[in-house]
């Protein structure tokens, strides 16, 4: 076999790697630091390949020019830091009641308003979570390495694509700026999804029609198939209604055909859990300290395990509740306030203690920091 070369990528050339391998066809954004290298080689490579790259005038008209790429077959992107995502909002709301899928990457700058933009943060977890208005299902992945980033980039366009909804891949200023060295993989190696498509015939079709599944095939615009699109509460042919029986059955299949693909999207990493006492939970770039932190900690003798979230939303407490009865203490180490904390916590329900090591500041979360935090608990 061909042996293959490695390639030293930036976590943000990673992610435009990662949604060539997807299938990306269209990008439309809007340059903001520290997600703007996303934007600079996509504008070469994207064309290159029969892509289409747009430079939009505000973030606004950059994810309503991704959902309408996407209604006309496209699989789409754009990229982002927290103001421009917190223009995204109200659309991101569009595409999850309209069944749009699209890839929204997020590198968290800190904040709020502008911030520090050169400085890393976690500071928008929740935001991915809540921002938009109204109860809706989401799902946010994100990585802690430049391996990673491609691998959750190439999984945020399957999920998106398999479960017709928006996707966030919510990277830190750390990530998105390192460099390490990555073996992309061959074509065909890593499994791609395509959105299904209707085989009926057209006058049969019912874009947001129940199956067994809950998502329902999605024909593009121009394909001969009937497909009107609102942001209204809509029946299953996409008109709006406000007939209590299809306002509930439409909002409950949009909840349900994640909840019931939870054991593929919740995605979690463990190092040495199986034994411990206390575990340290971390995501993005804190959990490369806090890996750090646990071999330290391991080595001095301390059973202390590492629980790397690779999905923050929905939130896999599966894999905390299988600790429920051996862990005494969860650690959770982030780069804000404590917004997984909150919800570790609220998983906990007194099940188990939990305590925090957290960098609020634009700083990097140190092992040395989180190593302070967890030697108080394992005296």
């Amino acid at each position: 076999m061909k042996k293959k070369n490695g390639q030293l990528l930036q976590g943000n050339e990673a992610v435009v790697e990662g949604a060539l391998y997807a299938g990306c066809s269209f990008y439309a954004g809007y340059p903001i630091t520290p997600s703007t290298e996303i934007a600079e080689v996509l504008s070469i490579k994207l064309p290159e390949r029969g892509g289409t790259f747009i430079q939009m005038e505000d973030e606004i008209a950059s994810i309503g020019a991704c959902l309408g790429a996407s209604l006309a077959g496209a699989k789409s992107m754009t990229a982002t830091s927290g103001p421009g995502f917190s223009l995204m909002q109200e659309l991101i709301g569009y595409g999850v009641i309209s069944e749009i899928p699209m890839v929204l990457v997020n590198v968290m700058r800190f904040g709020p308003s502008t911030g520090l933009p050169t400085s890393p943060s976690q500071g928008d977890v929740m935001q991915a979570r809540w921002g938009t208005h109204g109860d809706h299902p989401i799902i946010v992945l994100t990585a802690d390495s430049v391996p990673e980033t491609f691998e959750m980039t190439v999984k945020a366009f399957n999920f998106s694509e398999k479960y017709r909804i928006p996707v966030i891949l919510l990277l830190d200023e750390v990530v998105g700026h390192m460099r390490e060295k990555i073996v992309l993989p061959a074509e065909g190696e890593v499994k791609v999804v395509d959105r299904l498509k209707p085989e009926m015939p057209p006058e049969w079709y019912a874009p947001y029609a129940d199956t067994n599944t809950g998502v329902p095939p999605m024909a593009a615009f121009g394909d001969g198939y009937r497909h009107h699109v609102t942001g209204l509460v809509h029946d299953a042919q996409g008109f709006p209604t406000a007939k209590p029986e299809e306002v509930i059955s439409g909002m409950d299949r949009l909840f349900s055909k994640i909840s019931r693909g939870f054991s593929e999207v919740c995605l979690t990493e463990e190092l040495y859990c199986e034994d411990a006492k206390t575990i340290i939970l971390s995501y993005g770039s804190a959990a490369r300290s806090a890996r750090d932190a646990v071999e330290t900690l391991r080595a001095d003798g301390e059973k202390v395990g590492l629980l790397k979230l690779k999905t923050l939303w929905p939130f896999p407490k599966a894999a905390l509740e299988k600790y429920a009865n051996s862990v005494e203490t969860i650690i959770v180490a982030e780069m804000n306030r404590g917004q997984i904390y909150r919800e570790v916590w609220r998983v906990a329900r007194g099940r188990w203690q939990v305590g925090k090591a957290l960098a609020p500041y634009g700083n990097m979360l140190t092992p040395e920091m989180i190593l302070d935090v967890a030697r108080k608990v394992t005296k």
